[in-house]
């Protein structure tokens, strides 16, 4: 492949943010390429050459190639240009002193308004469960002793907030050192089960959910009968076989459904609410919108900015000149030239296969995940006629923001399950039918991966019982006997 073949390739496969930086790279990089600073700049007062939009795929290719048969004729501004080295110095019209700030600016401050406009920096960054916990032992009245076993117990806690080792374990890791019992450590456990939030350092559900219901004030309804539940009964609790439950406890199905609200307010995984919160924003490449009756596609024209060839530099350039400057510059525009047509090529080619996608799923777009049609990569690149593998380029991580919401354009992508008329219909819509079965079944009587693909047979779809739990699993919809609910 040639340099250009391969720049235009790697182009494509960039994401939004990484495409953002590899054009602030390359302007880094080739002082003949340059921001179009004025984007609304009338067509008269544009330099001949090339046409500052061709990076944003708003432009044409003309300018590009007639830029390209100016510099091969040698023609391109070579009469401008008389002198037959550059200067040594080009003239500036600032000082150093203006750029560089003085010795006695103030301090940057330090108080509540010092990052008021860096949002992220102030609000990014969390603390773990680690640094919570050690923070509440450092207020803690223990021995030296106890704070080092304290120590290794937070250090044994994962991220959810459960102790990944057992007191034994630990017993035999320490008591060489510090001499100490299997009870101290137990003591020192429970201490630190004190701590917020509830239910950390516990070796299992059971003791994590016990210990959260520790710690409810002792006049919390149902709290005798949380605690019997899951001291003696934590198995059918977790196979949902409530009639033994209330056969056991002799509780009525008032009484039961009192039980379980008090046990759904606890948390299984305490730990999960700390830690880095690092907030991921998708910025859509195409725009898809529905105008006068016809669904539009457009490129977002804010995901790179735009770019052009920098006319001063490129004015220097001599024919016939093989000096180093000369032969600098020369390689420099034939990158930018290159550049550009990348970028161009790049935009273009998102252009086309999110307008036949988008052409493809009108239903989708019209009636949702129930319409969705199956479509695969060979679909697109024979209507394009563009090989698969520059289709499953362009698709990934790539976003088209739609009236339904932001979806990577490999959501369009889905095989396909026979139907009863000898057609098609695509895995997605199977799977939303699957959720919309799921979601109005009975409580009581939960719906069997059988039944749900008997129900789908009846609409027309041939799919398997294996089939159905494959896809429910990928829903992460529990089995049937897990989702029997009392109503």
């Amino acid at each position: 492949m040639t340099p250009q073949l391969q720049q235009a390739i790697k182009l494509l496969q960039l994401s939004t943010l990484d495409l953002q930086q590899e054009i602030q790279q390359a302007l880094d990089s080739n002082p003949l390429l340059e921001l179009a600073e004025d984007e609304y700049e009338s067509e008269a007062q544009k330099p001949d050459g090339l046409d500052q939009d061709l990076a944003s795929g708003d432009g044409s290719m003309e300018r590009l190639e007639r830029g390209e048969r100016e510099e091969r004729d040698g023609s391109a501004a070579a009469e401008d240009w008389q002198s037959n080295t550059l200067p040594d110095e080009l003239p500036v019209d600032t000082q150093w002193d203006d750029l560089l700030p003085s010795s006695s600016a103030p301090a940057s401050q330090q108080g509540d308004d010092a990052f008021e406009g860096d949002f992220d920096t102030r609000n990014n960054a969390r603390d773990s469960l680690q640094d919570q916990l050690l923070w509440q032992l450092n207020l803690t009245r223990l021995s030296d002793t106890d704070r080092v076993i304290a120590m290794a117990i937070i250090d044994a806690t994962d991220a959810n907030g459960r102790l990944q080792t057992s007191v034994d374990d630990l017993h035999d890791a320490l008591a060489p050192e510090l001499d100490i019992d299997l009870e101290e450590i137990v003591a020192v456990l429970h201490c630190l089960q004190q701590f917020e939030p509830a239910g950390v350092c516990t070796r299992d559900l059971q003791e994590c959910l016990l210990v959260q219901l520790q710690q409810l004030p002792a006049d919390t309804p149902c709290l005798e009968q949380a605690r019997l539940m899951i001291s003696r009964h934590m198995a059918q609790l977790g196979n949902g076989d409530y009639k033994q439950i209330m056969r056991r406890m002799r509780l009525s199905e008032v009484q039961l459904r009192a039980v379980l609200d008090l046990i759904r307010t606890l948390d299984p995984n305490p730990g999960q609410g700390f830690g880095e919160d690092t907030t991921e924003y998708v910025v859509p490449d195409v725009f898809v919108s529905k105008r006068n009756g016809r669904w539009l596609v457009e490129l977002n024209p804010d995901i790179a900015p735009k770019l052009r060839i920098n006319d001063s530099y490129a004015s220097m350039i001599r024919r016939a000149d093989s000096s180093a400057d000369n032969t600098f510059l020369k390689d420099n525009l034939q990158e930018a030239r290159w550049f550009l047509k990348s970028l161009h090529s790049r935009n273009e080619t998102l252009m086309k296969v999110a307008s036949k996608i988008v052409e493809h799923q009108r239903n989708f777009l019209e009636l949702g995940e129930e319409a969705m049609k199956p479509l695969v990569l060979h679909d697109i690149a024979e209507a394009i006629d563009m090989h698969e593998s520059t289709i499953s380029r362009a698709t990934t991580r790539k976003y088209m923001h739609t009236p339904r919401g932001i979806f990577e354009l490999k959501y369009f992508f889905s095989s396909h399950v026979s139907t009863t008329e000898g057609g098609e219909a695509s895995s997605t819509a199977i799977k939303a039918l699957i959720r919309k079965l799921v979601s109005a079944e009975n409580p009581r009587k939960p719906l069997s991966d059988s039944k749900v693909a008997t129900l789908l047979e009846e609409q027309g779809l041939q799919v398997a019982r294996r089939t159905v739990a494959k896809y429910r699993e990928i829903l992460m919809i529990p089995p049937s006997n897990e989702r029997k609910r009392l109503v």
